[in-house]
């Protein structure tokens, strides 16, 4: 097959590259999955200043659903199949990727049952008020029935990455978020559908996405998935997670994060807030797209490279990718203070919620640029496979910090308060994961003569 990244050879650099410019890519269109919904629900006449923040609401949820592809998928099994395929050990690198597969449809099943039973009750707890449940509603009900999908599409994309096929991952997100990006004004507007046929176009878009790579990595893989990989080892599922956990605590803390902002928006500012909150977050994901695009190339040539024992390119992929998180986050922090309203009214024609958005806007991307090193400590923590501090600073940032000051902060700054603790968790937890990081590998690395 074409468009293969070589991992055992080449340099870093290219090889890094080579996945993350076409996973870029594959991630910016995977964003339209839900960004798309925002923009066009966000823009139905009447309906749009409601509909928003609905809609808002329900992303926390999915966030906590999504996060168990981490679990398994990027954060977990991914890192440890390119382990065991830098060591020559094919057949388990097979039964780890199997292994994965089998935890995702399961979990997705009981995510999907669980939504449908308890939606009330969830909607209300993550922030909808009688003014927006209806319209949460709406969305939740018909999204979660495509959870299975949602986890195969996200959870498995990973390991056709893993295998270099950068460009094969990019077009399962091509698919889905081109259909997505088709069916949704159709839906919406032609049909008459509202925010129903949003949720009806992103279901359609990710049973298709996911489809496409079952088809690869069941017929056309190097690595294919066979029965026999699918069966489930206690062992393996216990090392899978053990590794996983970190990813899966980032997006469940998120989602944590948002249902806190979320609950202190409407108490503190009311519906208009969480719309405002909406925007933030969605503003947030597009900016974090390159972020995630180069830790899914540098993550598995760190973990092939790593398990090859190959520390000086561990090193130089270290190095590279901190220098590209810093250049982008820093120009963009600069971008976004700057012009919030151009962000803004992506997601909303009504001038009440864009000017009610630019201060939150730019107190919560003030210190972005300070993720640069969250991400590099992070990348660097699942790849090498060290799963305590990899969980640890996913705790770190989310739960000890934002989640208490998100909550106290408001108390002496009104509103603002809600969005004030991001810049200052950007700022500690990042510097506090990139050095413990750069302390715990070169206590490791010293004694083969390489210090990051």
């Amino acid at each position: 097959m074409k468009g293969k990244a070589d991992l055992s050879s080449g340099s870093v650099e290219k090889n890094i590259m080579s996945i993350a410019i076409p996973m870029t890519l594959a991630e910016i269109l995977h964003l339209l999955y839900n960004i798309v919904d925002r923009i066009f629900i966000g823009h139905i006449p009447g309906e749009g200043s409601l509909a928003l923040p609905g809609i808002g609401i329900c992303f926390p949820i999915i966030s906590l659903a999504t996060a168990f592809s981490k679990l398994y998928g990027s954060n977990g099994g991914s890192p440890i199949f390119n382990i065991e395929r830098g060591r020559g050990n094919d057949d388990e690198a097979l039964n780890i990727q199997g292994t994965s597969l089998s935890l995702i449809v399961i979990t997705g099943f009981i995510l999907m049952m669980a939504g449908l039973i308890y939606a009330r009750p969830i909607l209300y707890l993550f922030g909808a008020s009688d003014n927006t449940y209806s319209y949460a509603y709406d969305y939740f009900s018909i999204y979660i029935l495509g959870t299975i999908p949602s986890l195969i599409t996200l959870g498995m994309n990973p390991f056709v990455n893993a295998q270099g096929y950068g460009f094969i991952g990019m077009g399962t997100t091509v698919i889905g978020a081109v259909c997505n990006l088709l069916l949704d004004p159709l839906f919406i507007f032609v049909f008459g559908w509202g925010i129903k046929g949003a949720a009806i176009a992103t279901v359609i878009s990710q049973i298709i996405s996911s489809l496409w790579i079952l088809y690869f990595l069941f017929i056309s893989a190097p690595y294919k998935v066979s029965r026999k990989n699918l069966t489930l080892s206690l062992e393996r599922v216990k090392r899978i997670c053990a590794l996983g956990l970190s990813g899966f605590i980032m997006g469940a803390t998120n989602s944590t994060v948002q249902i806190v902002c979320n609950r202190a928006a409407l108490f503190w500012g009311g519906d208009i807030y969480v719309a405002v909150m909406t925007v933030v977050n969605s503003i947030r994901e597009i900016l974090q797209v390159p972020l995630t695009g180069v830790q899914s190339g540098a993550s598995p040539v760190m973990s092939y490279c790593y398990g090859a024992k190959r520390y000086k390119d561990v090193r130089r992929c270290n190095h590279f990718q901190l220098a590209v998180y810093l250049v982008y986050s820093l120009v963009l922090s600069v971008i976004i203070v700057a012009f919030p309203t151009v962000f803004s009214r992506l997601f909303s024609s009504s001038e009440e919620l864009v000017e009610a958005a630019i201060f939150p806007t730019r107190v919560y991307f003030c210190c972005f640029a300070f993720m640069a090193f969250q991400s590099c400590g992070q990348t660097a923590f699942v790849a090498l496979g060290k799963a305590k501090y990899a969980t640890f600073f996913s705790l770190f940032r989310k739960v000890i910090i934002v989640v208490p000051l998100t909550i106290f902060l408001p108390y002496l700054f009104g509103s603002i308060g809600v969005v004030l603790a991001e810049p200052i968790s950007n700022v500690v937890g990042g510097l506090a994961a990139y050095t413990t990081m750069i302390r715990v590998t070169n206590r490791e690395f010293a004694s083969h003569g390489v210090v990051l």
